[in-house]
């Protein structure tokens, strides 16, 4: 037992409205899924889902009373019906036939379904007509066409084509090819007076059909469902079926009717249909009646005088399964009067008497007719011609586009203009979702490329133009891509013939005389041939072996460079498009693509300098600022408005950008001078500047800033900076060629001119990043983008910092120059005067971003300027007599407080640890130096002694203060060095405030105290370095001369014994210190000699042999002084009582000074041998036990 299996109550099926882009489904889906066919022991899937409808609701049908004349009109007839739709009128066949290229206009409506999912997409007709062809004797002839994956599938009426050709003369070829192929002259055949009576009863039987009281009245609103007007209607019938020539891209118009150029959807309802494995996209008008007893139900008049045959049977099933409908209601009738109804379920059909037929073998038909057209239609953009002739068994298909190419002008071919429309067209709406999905690119790219390859560049130079620049749009180029068109196609309805199939016999074929063809072998202009239509009914006849979709991958750039090069070759085609349909005007120059443009390269001394800089800015500010009021100036001549300035402004655009980018990879001047140059011409044009574009400018201008920065720094490269700026490819000439069409491009040149002199650059850089800033304030551009905002001032913060530095260096260089005179020179002061008022301004911008740590080391080198001023003022007066100056005070307190500023700035050291433990070095030393001047050149004729020594003393202990001994860092032995150097300097300090103090006992106890406890301190840090071993001699030394000056006040013998042997210990522990010297001597013994021949020269930068030699003579005397003194010292007091210990002391003692004595005396010792003798003498002194006394 068959049976159908469809979900009942199927009410909702057709009632969706399509009211403009906007499709609102009632329902539809959930009914039409899983919809599945069995019959016998066969299996055929079949599912229907309706995409779209503009059907009115479903009502049902009037049953007509027996005997109903259908021969007499009904008073509604051919009245517009919302509930009939379109099929009524058109069922007669007065209006125009179905558009060759129908296909593409549900393609435009489902564009995500075609080239992926979707493997077929044509009319219903078509689809029934296809899968007849082993039953019907009747001509094939379709329109095939490839988009990716899917195949459109086309009536290609021969007849229409023909008189085409009488009238035009285009359509020759296929004329010619037509009549060698079938061997014989064609001529229509006129249709038979049959024909038309059947179509007028069948068009009346439909009209009675409609139920209602108001049935015989027009329906108003069904206005807004019908597509065209009257006129319309007029129009069609003269010019046919055919597309319009094209007016104008979607990318570029603003008129909706562009959108309708033979592109409509002029179907009744969409459905997407899966017949078995395949997915199709079928238009369909036939009108479904529902309601009550029958909630969905196909409605066909039959001459009960004819049984029904196969081809009928088989009509009615496809009818039926495309749309989803269970049933089918037969009105019978004689003559035109009706004589009864019959129900037909749709599973019965293939089933009824005289109409058997196999539906496992229909889909075989139809497998193996995807199969042969998806392995042979291989070529995208190609139009291929399935073609069978009336009568014959042969299948046929041939690529009309090669054969069009064979004859003379390959634009004849009057399919190239449609075909490529609809390239065009189905490549701008995947535009539209490419943001989508990307896997798109590569299907876009080749429609694009086969529609440009279609045309011919001098008729068609809108599309073409259109074409390049959607092409350029598909390569990303690091910044947000924004949508240049969001048109669609106009959703009418059209008056598209619902018409039924009725026997087909060879000799009463409608359509005109198609004759039998020759022997196929004879045909070799078939890309393929079916040698019998018996083969489609065989299984797996025809297997598709064509991989659908080679050419669609999308070209793979491996580096920037290529892409936007890429980008650059679209937009250039683009250009010669544009520039080629505008009039040349007589009084513009002729431009030789091959003559490369004269970069105008100038020296800075012709320029002005700064100064004429400054005068070029304010022009540019100027001239922005006019640009929102839309001053609009073309050389060429193009209108405002029309399609060459609204395309040339948006590939224009398209090559700022791409040059922009080229620039920003390779960070050269030479691109970012051409993206200037083209936003330059863009100005000119636009007659309405985008914020959006004055971004784009703010970001070139920023890039352009950093290029002239880096060629600063680069200073050493500047010979090759200057061959790079002039070289020009081909391509760049040919699109400068094009912007000097319509200006002279020179509104930029005082940014991207390359200049010899450090100083124009970098305030280039900085005017640059100045106008960059200054375009951010037009139309709140500096709210909206924040982010570029914060860049562009970072930016500006840096290069006054640079610039800041720059003088700096430029005052410290002429300070260093300038010979001991009494006062600063006029010069050194006004490079201050700059530096300091480009640091001002840079601290200024990062702190009105929240930049504390950019602001601090701005702050930072403010401090160093500040040192630089308070050094260029000591240098005053002769240096013998020198003292430290007021002025340098001043100075060196501003600097302090530029330092403190720049800690504040920062906040903790967690905020930035580098910048901060930079800043803190930078104000010890700043402490250090102040404390350091003013204790060796002490202001004695201003201040007392007791002053000058605080002073000393509070700016010693701030620079301590600031100087980090414990945190590990590489700048930690640095900080050990500064530390022990303060500790070494206040003792020395305080040891001479005691030699030279008299009176106060309290105040020499406490200098007695501290002078002990910073040399102590000294000591320590002096013997965490391993590369200070002189500084630590040195600090011993001094402790042995602050023990001998103790000594010199001490009255007793036991005293005077204890102090010395506290001084003879601080000698033994000096063994470190010359161990590290002698460790460094026996390494510089060790190196290689070659450097004999520069004696003078010191062997180690670390240690000086004459500092060393120095330092051990001092050390050999005071050695030997404290053991002469220790010998006497404790030979009295033998005299006076005996003691062991001290006898082993006194012993080893003279032992001690003799073999010092010997070692002194000895003048041809050297330094090694010295050191090692004294290392070997202080070794017993420590064994004999001196430094515990």
């Amino acid at each position: 037992m068959q049976s159908w299996r469809v979900k009942r109550g199927c009410r909702g099926l057709g009632g969706a409205r399509r009211h403009g882009k906007e499709i609102i489904l009632e329902g539809l889906q959930s009914v039409c899924r899983g919809s599945a066919l069995f019959l016998g022991g066969n299996e055929v899937k079949s599912r229907a889902v309706v995409k779209y409808s503009s059907a009115p609701p479903r009502t049902a049908f009037a049953r007509l009373e027996e005997k109903t004349d259908l021969k007499l009109p009904p008073a509604n007839w051919l009245r517009e019906s919302a509930k009939l739709g379109p099929a009524g009128t058109t069922i007669l066949g007065n209006s125009k036939k179905s558009k060759p290229f129908s296909s593409f206009g549900m393609a435009y409506d489902f564009i995500d379904s075609v080239g992926n999912d979707v493997d077929v997409v044509s009319d219903s007709e078509n689809i029934k007509k296809l899968l007849k062809i082993p039953y019907s004797k009747s001509h094939v002839s379709m329109a095939v066409h490839r988009i990716g994956r899917t195949l459109l599938l086309d009536e290609l009426d021969i007849q229409e084509l023909f008189m085409r050709s009488s009238q035009t003369g285009d359509w020759t070829w296929l004329k010619e090819f037509y009549q060698r192929l079938i061997d014989q002259k064609w001529q229509r055949k006129k249709k038979s007076k049959e024909h038309w009576y059947q179509k007028a009863i069948l068009s009346k039987f439909l009209y009675y059909s409609i139920n209602g009281d108001g049935a015989a009245q027009p329906v108003p609103s069904a206005a807004e469902q019908q597509g065209p007007s009257s006129s319309d209607q007029a129009t069609d019938s003269d010019g046919a079926s055919w597309p319009a020539p094209f007016e104008m891209p979607s990318s570029v118009s603003e008129d909706p009717s562009a959108s309708s150029q033979g592109l409509k959807n002029d179907f009744v309802r969409n459905i997407l249909w899966t017949f078995e494995d395949i997915h199709m996209l079928v238009g369909s008008n036939m009108p479904i009646f529902g309601g009550g007893r029958y909630p969905a139900v196909s409605l066909r008049l039959r001459d009960n005088n004819k049984p029904i045959n196969v081809l009928t049977g088989i009509d009615y099933w496809l009818d039926n399964l495309i749309c989803n409908v269970p049933e089918l209601v037969m009105c019978f009738h004689v003559n035109g009067i009706v004589q009864k109804y019959e129900m037909i379920k749709t599973e019965e059909i293939p089933n009824l008497e005289n109409s058997n037929f196999s539906t496992k073998v229909i889909k075989d038909i139809a497998q193996n007719i995807l199969s042969f057209l998806k392995s042979n239609c291989t070529k995208e953009g190609h139009t291929y011609w399935l073609f069978k002739a009336s009568g014959s068994d042969i299948v046929k298909l041939y690529d009309l586009t090669t054969l069009c190419e064979e004859t003379e002008d390959k634009y004849q071919n009057p399919f190239t203009m449609p075909v490529a429309i609809l390239l065009y067209k189905v490549a701008c709406n995947m535009m539209m979702k490419k943001n989508q999905n990307k896997k798109h690119y590569g299907t876009i790219r080749t429609l694009l490329l086969n529609c440009v390859k279609l045309l011919d560049k001098s008729r068609h130079p809108q599309i073409i133009a259109s074409a390049n620049y959607m092409l350029s749009e598909l390569f990303q180029l690091d910044e947000p891509k924004k949508e240049e068109s969001s048109e669609s196609p106009l959703n009418e309805n059209s008056d598209e013939s619902y018409s039924e199939e009725e026997e087909e016999l060879a000799d009463s074929d409608e359509n005109g005389s198609y004759g039998t063809g020759s022997d196929p072998s004879d045909d070799n202009k078939a890309v393929a041939i079916i040698k019998s239509v018996g083969e489609l009914s065989v299984p797996e006849k025809y297997k598709s072996i064509h991989q659908i979709r080679p050419s669609c991958t999308f070209p793979v750039c491996h580096d920037t460079e290529e892409r936007c090069r890429l980008v650059l070759s679209y937009v250039l085609e683009g250009l010669k498009s544009v520039d080629s349909s505008i009039k040349k005007e007589s009084d513009l120059p002729a431009a030789d693509p091959n003559t490369p443009i004269p970069l105008k390269y100038e020296d800075e001394s012709t320029r002005g300098g700064p100064e004429g800089l400054e005068k070029q800015m304010a022009l540019f500010l100027d001239k922005m600022g006019s640009l929102q009021k839309g001053n609009y100036s073309s050389q060429s001549g193009m209108i405002p408005g029309s399609w060459q300035h609204k395309m040339k402004l948006q590939l224009i655009l398209k090559s700022s950008k791409a040059y922009y980018v080229l620039s920003d990879a390779a960070m050269t001047l030479r691109y970012i001078k051409l993206a200037l140059q083209s936003h330059d011409t863009y100005c000119c044009l636009c007659t309405n500047m985008l914020s959006e574009v004055l971004l784009f400018l703010s970001q070139y201008l920023t890039l352009c800033g950093d290029i002239q920065l880096m060629l600063a720094q680069n200073a050493n490269n500047r010979a090759a900076h200057l061959e790079e700026f002039n070289y020009q490819t081909k391509e760049d000439q040919e699109i400068l060629h094009s912007l000097h069409r319509e200006s002279p491009c020179q509104g930029f040149a005082w940014a991207t001119d390359l200049s010899t002199d450090l100083e124009s650059q970098l305030s280039v850089s900085c005017k640059c990043y100045e106008a960059a800033n200054e375009i951010l304030q037009f139309s709140d551009l500096k709210s909206q983008n924040p982010e570029h905002y914060v860049q562009v001032l970072k930016r500006m913060g840096n290069i006054r910092n640079e610039i800041g530095v720059f003088y700096m260096n430029q005052a410290a260089a002429l300070q260093s120059e300038r010979v001991v005179s009494k006062s600063v020179s006029t010069a050194e002061q006004q490079l201050w005067k700059k530096s300091f008022s480009c640091f001002e301004k840079g601290i200024h911008n990062f702190e009105s971003i929240d930049d504390a740590t950019n602001a601090a080391l701005l702050l930072c080198n403010t401090g160093r300027l500040m040192r630089i001023c308070a050094q260029a003022h000591c240098g005053a007066g002769d240096e013998f007599k020198r003292e430290f100056s007021p002025e340098e005070g001043l100075y060196y307190n501003k600097a302090v407080d530029y330092y403190l500023k720049a800690l504040r700035s920062l906040g903790t050291r967690d905020i930035h640890p580098a910048v901060w433990d930079s800043v803190n070095w930078e104000l010890s030393t700043t402490y250090f130096t102040m404390a350091t001047l003013q204790q060796d050149y002490a202001p004695l004729s201003r201040k007392a002694q007791e002053q000058i020594e605080k002073e000393v003393s509070e700016a010693m202990m701030k620079s301590l203060k600031h100087c980090d001994v414990d945190s590990v860092s590489a700048r930690q032995p640095l900080c050990q060095y500064r530390a022990a150097t303060i500790h070494h300097r206040l003792a020395s300090m305080y040891h001479s405030c005691l030699r030279n103090q008299v009176g106060d006992e309290h105040l020499r106890k406490q200098h007695r105290v501290l002078a002990d406890l910073h040399y102590s301190k000294a000591v320590k840090l002096f013997q965490l370095l391993k590369d200070a071993p002189c500084e630590l001699l040195r600090v011993q030394l001094e402790r042995v001369a602050f023990a001998e000056f103790q000594m010199t006040s001490q009255n007793s013998n036991v005293g005077k014994l204890k102090t010395l042997s506290g001084a003879l210990d601080i000698m033994v522990r000096t063994k470190h210190a010359f161990q590290l010297i002698r460790k460094e001597l026996v390494e510089e013994f060790d190196q290689p000699k070659s450097d004999e021949s520069a004696p003078a020269a010191d062997p180690s930068p670390g240690l000086s042999r004459e500092e060393v030699i120095k330092l051990l003579s001092i050390f050999e005397s005071r050695l030997s002084f404290l053991l002469l003194q220790s010998i006497k010292l404790l030979s009295s007091t033998k005299k006076k009582t005996s003691n062991t210990e001290e006898d082993v002391v006194l012993k080893t003692n003279k032992q001690i000074y003799s073999q010092l004595l010997r070692a002194t005396a000895n003048r041809n010792s050297t330094l090694l041998e010295r050191i090692d003798v004294l290392i070997q003498l202080l070794d017993q002194l420590a064994r004999g036990g001196s430094g515990g006394q």
